[in-house]
């Protein structure tokens, strides 16, 4: 089965830190440009985080930027987010999605397509940052 697999989400206090894991399944990520998405409740989903197939270029939402760090092990066939000083306004369901790097001219550019043109989407992990 064909899928990617977000975990490390849970309930942290304003200032903590969670990393993020998303694995893939049934393929290899190696050819994949891969994103962070979240979306907080009543919001639209937006992009925070995008890494290039083999991590050389990174992307940051301005939200996220100097907070977040986005990182791949192809050899693990996943893709992480380490969130530190993490706030209230964090608080949101965390996805990760793939997209063949052949699809995109860049990077940045993966984190504000529309989300139907991702080839795979994880089923999101709860991040919940209250005191």
């Amino acid at each position: 089965q064909l899928q990617l697999v977000e975990s490390g989400g849970g309930l942290v206090q304003p200032g903590g830190s969670l990393r993020l894991s998303c694995a893939a399944s049934g393929f290899t990520l190696d050819n994949y440009r891969v994103g962070w998405f979240r979306q907080a409740p009543g919001k639209e989903r937006e992009g925070i985080s995008c890494i290039s197939s083999y991590g050389g270029t990174t992307y940051y939402t301005d939200a996220v930027k100097g907070r977040f760090t986005i990182s791949r092990d192809n050899a693990k066939n996943a893709v992480y987010l380490q969130m530190n000083s993490l706030k209230p306004e964090d608080t949101a369901v965390y996805y990760c999605a793939a997209l063949q790097r052949i699809k995109l001219k860049s990077t940045q550019s993966m984190c504000t397509v529309p989300s139907t043109v991702m080839d795979y989407w994880g089923k999101g992990t709860l991040v919940t940052v209250s005191s």
